[in-house]
């Protein structure tokens, strides 16, 4: 009889045990379980949707916009921009070994390999994940690898870039503007201003390189389109890019300003790594692994000489 009683138990617990099944957020590590990130190395999130391979440079390279795993567990957003920015990862991961070929050194490498379908780790959590365990726990696996790395860089160098790389298509009225839109937050409207009006402090305040507007020996409008500025280096490097010195706004022209990675982990809001929103057209840049690696070379030439410029940092030593 006590047997009997007991073996009812059991078949009550184990019922209960799978009418209520455990959460899947239960059995998700803490964001900080692989800590510390030693330089070189790779460490991946959940199930490998996210992808950081820790750096000893100033550098944050991040691609949210160009995964390709849709796992069935995690349905499709239901509102939200879902298109791919194309081959956006592989060009990253090029860019990442063309600074470590160049300087010897790692920049910090993020990739969300979820596609955009799943999760948008370029917005806040609501939209990017749309209320699912799993496309939550990787958005802030996401933002945890970036903030890790934003913590490494202000302790080995005081500040830093942060570069979000995405890539953009045909405009609404038609045309392909071929050139790279650089985001700062700024809107088009505010970069169609005078030199005068956008060096003031209303302007630099709000931008996502403030702090390096605050401590560069440039002007605030010669850092957004001077000589020395980002865009204006791309252009000495074959790269048509706004603004710049060439194309000082894009006056009137459909433009991306800057997401809400560029506001999380720019320097608007008193951060000391500063940002910049990379939109790079697919012709010319995107297509194929021999445009990847031009246009990686380039950009770190770009790189060692802006940071020179502005920063004060030789990133071969």
């Amino acid at each position: 009889m006590i047997k009997q009683i007991f073996f009812l138990i059991f078949i009550i617990v184990l019922s209960c045990s799978k009418e209520q099944p455990k959460e899947v957020g239960s059995s998700f590590l803490p964001l900080n379980h692989q800590e510390p990130y030693t330089a070189g190395k790779t460490y991946y999130g959940f199930n490998n949707y996210i992808e950081y391979i820790a750096g000893n440079l100033p550098i944050i390279i991040v691609a949210p916009h160009g995964g390709s795993i849709t796992p069935s567990d995690i349905p499709d957003r239901t509102f939200g921009t879902i298109a791919l920015d194309t081959n956006t990862a592989q060009l990253s991961m090029v860019i990442a070994d063309s600074i470590k070929a160049r300087f010897g050194k790692f920049p910090h490498l993020i990739i969300c390999r979820l596609k955009r379908t799943k999760l948008d780790a370029n917005r806040n959590i609501d939209e990017a994940a749309q209320g699912n365990a799993i496309a939550s726990h990787s958005w802030e696996e996401f933002h945890h690898y970036i903030e890790a790395a934003k913590t490494k860089i202000t302790q080995d160098y005081g500040n830093g870039l942060y570069l979000d790389i995405h890539g953009h298509g045909i405009n609404p009225d038609g045309f392909y503007d071929l050139r790279i839109w650089l985001g700062y937050l700024l809107t088009g409207e505010e970069l169609d201003l005078p030199d005068n009006i956008l060096n003031s402090d209303n302007y630099k305040n709000k931008s996502s390189i403030k702090m390096l507007a605050e401590t560069s020996r440039s002007d605030f409008f010669e850092l957004i389109r001077g000589s020395s500025s980002f865009g204006s280096l791309l252009e000495n490097s074959g790269y048509a890019s706004v603004p710049s010195n060439i194309s000082q706004s894009p006056q009137g022209s459909r433009f991306f300003s800057g997401g809400y990675n560029t506001l999380r982990h720019g320097s608007k809001n008193s951060g000391l790594i500063d940002a910049i929103q990379l939109e790079l057209p697919k012709t010319g840049i995107r297509n194929n692994q021999a445009e990847w690696s031009a246009f990686s070379g380039k950009l770190t030439d770009v790189l060692n000489q802006y940071f020179e410029e502005h920063y004060e940092i030789n990133l071969s030593q």
